[in-house]
């Protein structure tokens, strides 16, 4: 797949705003972006850690994808995300491999991301983002 480098590391949190102030003040970071995507039922926050984003995430839903991970498991690691370019190439590259895909084709993430999902029974436990910033 040849990613390029970690686009983030996406955290499941109960309280974004706790969240937030807990990175700014134990790590110095800054959050700069807050941004809600309706369609995943997640509100988002960003800092930048070297190259690399953290990306912290809250439910607007019980029921969403966030919600579950966190009545199941908690708050923790959600998922790690790699850049790539060509998403849609690279994920009927991974599929052919026998890669379990979550997203057969890409979608809009937060930040103007195109995204999609490698499901964690084919990739060691570990669900994996893979995306695609076509702004740049």
């Amino acid at each position: 797949m040849s990613p390029s480098h970690i686009e983030h590391i996406g955290i499941a949190v109960s309280n974004l705003e706790e969240s937030i102030r807990f990175y700014e003040k134990v790590f110095g970071l800054r959050c700069y972006n807050i941004e809600t995507v309706a369609e995943q039922k997640v509100r988002t926050a960003f800092f930048m850690v070297g190259q690399t984003k953290i990306e912290l995430l809250e439910t607007t839903d019980p029921d969403g994808p966030i919600g579950k991970f966190i009545g199941k498991r908690g708050e923790g690691i959600h998922h790690i995300a790699f850049a790539v370019k060509n998403l849609e190439e690279k994920l009927r590259q991974a599929e052919k491999e026998g890669v379990r895909l979550i997203d057969a084709t890409p979608r809009k993430g937060a930040e103007g991301l195109e995204i999609a999902f490698l499901h964690p029974k084919s990739t060691g436990g570990v669900l994996i983002e893979v995306c695609e910033d076509k702004q740049r």
